[in-house]
């Protein structure tokens, strides 16, 4: 408890540092490469920039380091675990030593933990690796990582996104924040899940599903009729408020749009959710709060699922440490706010903020319809009630998720486009500078009405793969004659079929760092990103214990 205890001194000293950096910035603040982003990405970035001798500054919008790696994504989406190497795996390494002490243990036995991950042990002794974790202590090993290689940092720092990117001869000289600050580099990384950044310097980039037609892909575009995983209606569901009357009109949270062709493009993106800790600890929960603005007609076609006899309610309350979880969305109607969030990449931080709010409430009307409501079955009533918020968790926001589970928002259309045919091991990707290996996972994108009256949800995707697959040094970089030093390791180059697995944290914490490597280089070698010899990249990458190919036994 001891050692718990000073590590939480260690993380309130240092985010009050952060934030009393992040409160008075000087007006121009100057680096080699500047990092805008709070996420997983911009940490390891910035790790690998100081690791290779050269300056770095950190402007976060968020309050929060880590992202969706410590806002509530415990349970990690890995993948092949034998791919992740680098500065992502020593991020895992840190968490499985953070663990072998019995102080961290502090609401159950180390001996006690299931130890489930997805597909293999969550904890790894022979690779001394732990890649199933609770929130708060993720986000303290990111700002450890801040702490050990001294790096600079600002913290509420949002881009102004009219008029703060100033960009000289196809390059980017420096950035300005809504606060006046003013920060100018050599060269630019967006870390960022929204690809703020890369939008203001005008680099191309496209939201929404291309056609299959667009690169002769088989998963991209509408997917009427396609049902992958669990996330659909199994059985006839009337969506209308009289059942089985069209003219009674259509419950909320249903589109009475055409859904479109199978296989043609569309404005549509992943659905977004909060990923929550919960607990069904007493001692460490709290009952679901009940929003202000709590409608209780926004659940009524839940309420019939649940009538119609489905009971896979807790089949995504996995385990983390402590008795806690990482609870995702399951199921036809869960806390994926489908077809709510189609605005969200180019949206202004206001309308951003609204939509954040209602994702916010959704999910919260649920769970507290869910608990509360005398017309829910029972049986998952009375389990429901046994479980709440973690009172320990995400303590500065009543105990709710900081971050939402932005799964898609703009992608940079780059000098290589990943497409389907490279995750599927059809194309040998060039240029690799790193892999990725999960499952093609695209959420749902709309709920609709079919044809025969009743509903159904469109755009989950659950594709497995062969094996792990390249990820090319041109999905990271902008075409040359729109930006010649910005990197984008997040809203990569790639289309909305290959974006759904390349889109993962471990992924984003690899493409970081090689982000930052290439980025030296070209300092170093005096040379532009785009002209950079990739052999001397490749080379430095796999010193740095970056996985460029894979082969198995």
């Amino acid at each position: 408890m001891k050692k718990y205890l000073l590590g939480l001194v260690l993380f309130l000293t240092l985010n009050y540092t952060s934030h009393a950096q992040s409160a008075n910035p000087a007006k121009t603040k100057s680096a080699d490469v500047i990092i805008y982003g709070g996420t997983s990405a911009a940490v390891v970035a910035a790790v690998q920039v100081r690791k290779m001798g050269k300056s770095v500054i950190i402007v976060s919008p968020d309050r929060h380091l880590g992202g969706l790696s410590s806002g509530g994504l415990g349970f990690s989406d890995t993948g092949n675990k034998e791919v992740i190497g680098g500065l992502s795996r020593e991020f895992y390494q840190r968490i499985y030593d953070y663990y072998q002490s019995d102080d961290s243990w502090n609401w159950q036995k180390k001996s006690e933990y299931g130890n489930k991950g997805q597909g293999t042990v969550a904890m790894d002794g022979d690779k001394r690796t732990m890649w199933i974790f609770e929130p708060h202590i993720a986000e303290q090993v990111f700002e450890d990582f801040i702490a050990d290689y001294s790096i600079e940092i600002y913290k509420d720092e949002w881009l102004d996104r009219d008029h703060g990117v100033q960009v000289i001869d196809g390059s980017i000289q420096s950035i300005q924040t809504l606060s006046g600050a003013e920060y100018t580099g050599k060269m630019f990384i967006d870390a960022t899940y929204e690809g703020d950044l890369m939008a203001s310097a005008g680099v191309s980039y496209t939201v929404g599903r291309e056609s299959n037609e667009r690169y002769g892909e088989n998963w991209n575009g509408v997917q009427t009729g396609v049902l992958h995983h669990d996330h659909w209606y199994k059985k006839d569901i009337s969506p209308y408020v009289v059942p089985g009357d069209p003219l009674s009109g259509v419950l909320p949270l249903i589109s009475v749009e055409d859904p479109g062709q199978k296989g043609e493009g569309d404005h549509r993106i992943q659905a977004y959710c909060f990923r929550l800790c919960m607990t069904d600890l007493p001692e460490n929960r709290l009952p679901f709060p009940k929003p202000e603005n709590y409608d209780p007609s926004q659940y009524e076609l839940m309420l019939r699922v649940f009538q119609s006899g489905w009971r896979e309610t807790f089949t995504k309350f996995d385990p983390i440490p402590n008795k806690k979880t990482d609870t995702n969305n399951h199921g036809p109607f869960s806390s994926d706010n489908i077809g709510k969030n189609y605005d969200y990449p180019d949206a202004s931080y206001a309308r951003r903020r609204e939509i954040i709010k209602q994702h916010e409430d959704y999910q919260k009307g649920m769970l507290y319809f869910m608990a509360n409501d005398p017309r829910m079955p029972k049986d998952v009533q009375d389990e429901v009630k046994q479980w709440g918020l973690a009172k320990d968790e995400f303590t500065d926001n009543n105990h709710w998720p900081h971050q939402l589970y932005i799964r898609e928002a703009r992608r940079m259309q780059g000098e290589y486009v990943l497409t389907e045919h490279d995750v599927t091991l059809a194309y040998n990707t060039p240029k690799s500078i790193g892999m990725g290996s999960y499952t093609i996972d695209s959420h749902n994108v709309q709920r609709y009405i079919k044809p025969d009256g009743y509903v159904q949800n469109e755009g989950d995707l659950g594709v497995h793969l062969k094996g792990p697959y390249k990820i090319g040094l041109g999905t990271i970089l902008p075409k040359e004659n729109e930006c010649k030093n910005l990197l984008v390791p997040v809203c990569v180059s790639a289309s909305h079929t290959a974006f759904g697995s390349v889109r993962m944290e471990p992924v984003f914490m690899i493409l970081g760092q090689s982000a930052a490597t290439a980025a030296v280089l070209s300092m170093e070698n005096k040379v532009s990103l785009h002209q950079l010899d990739y052999e001397l990249l490749k080379s430095k990458l796999q010193e740095d214990g970056q996985v460029l190919n894979y082969k198995e036994d």
